[in-house]
């Protein structure tokens, strides 16, 4: 395939990186990959903090929310009317972006280290086919935040599965989840909101650690003796929430992070852990009451994948 390069101004480019020694041990790079509809400028902050606080270079795959606009070829692939797409060549350009910044990031890693792949929401299952399709050689750690790894379960009515088909092709083509010395893969989810079905009330109470204080409709309220969440009556918020979740998942209450449910961003094999009171993107989010697993607070508690051999 052959590798352009990304168009003048297609996306806000990340601030240059050095790669850092502390005694004898280099700080192995990051690829971020961004998630559909983000772009690189997003992800600003985080490349900051693990730069300043924790001494880890890294790069985004520079993208523009413009980019986005490319995967509607997809609509003159039949497949895509049969639910059967492939990621290639439709998402051709986006994986095109990712080998430039490993490319990047390989220079920030002298004598040929490894790299880590940090994929946000689409950007998991994505860094899957890219290392399925570029070779998995030079990575040593892929950390997905809120991506949604498994598709839809078919035949249920009302769920119709937006990736029309991608998501069944990277389960059945990508390399399964494993977690060895060699290559580990760790998918993190978020525990911000529970859905709700549209009729009734939901069946489900669960323990929460963090409540978004500043929601006026909140989905549970803590109990200050125990820390924990007793249900409540489900709000129209939950309701619509839980159709999301819904689409990916085939049920409506579940915990997830207000975009992809908690069950979806776990995959078999690799270490999965779940955050409490985590939102799903750093857009709409903030560093204290609405947290995304960016923020610094959320990104202490997984960080030392990264720092790991």
């Amino acid at each position: 395939m052959s590798l352009l390069p990304a168009p003048p101004g297609s996306a806000l480019t990340t601030p240059t990186t050095t790669s850092i020694t502390t005694g004898t041990t280099i700080t192995r790079p990051a690829v971020i990959l961004p998630g559909l509809g983000n772009n690189t400028g997003d992800y600003q902050g985080l490349v900051m903090t693990l730069r300043k606080r924790y001494g880890i270079p890294s790069v985004v795959a520079r993208v523009s929310r413009f980019d986005w606009l490319r995967n509607a070829a997809g609509l003159l692939d039949p497949n895509y009317w049969k639910g059967t797409l492939h990621p290639r060549p439709v998402l051709d350009w986006y994986l095109e972006r990712v080998h430039e910044a490993v490319s990047e990031a390989k220079q920030l890693s002298p004598q040929g280290g490894s790299l880590s792949l940090i994929g946000h929401s689409a950007g998991g299952w994505l860094a899957r086919v890219y290392m399925e399709e570029f070779g998995l050689s030079h990575v040593s750690l892929l950390l997905t935040l809120g991506s949604p790894h498994m598709p839809p379960p078919k035949g249920l009515p009302g769920v119709i599965d937006q990736t029309r088909g991608l998501l069944d092709y990277v389960e059945k083509n990508c390399a399964p989840a494993v977690y060895t010395p060699q290559l580990k893969y760790v998918c993190i989810a978020g525990r911000y909101v529970q859905g709700a079905r549209l009729a009734g009330n939901s069946n489900a109470t669960s323990d929460i650690s963090t409540i978004d204080k500043n929601q006026s409709m909140a989905e549970s309220v803590s109990n200050a003796s125990n820390n924990k969440s007793i249900s409540v009556a489900p709000t129209l918020r939950a309701r619509f929430i839980g159709q999301a979740y819904k689409q990916v998942c085939g049920q409506a209450d579940v915990w997830g992070d207000g975009v992809v449910p908690e069950m979806s961003a776990h995959l078999e094999g690799a270490l999965n852990m779940s955050f409490d009171g985590v939102y799903h993107s750093p857009v709409g989010s903030d560093d204290t009451t609405r947290p995304w697993y960016g923020s610094p607070s959320v990104l202490e508690k997984w960080v030392h994948h990264l720092l790991n051999p």
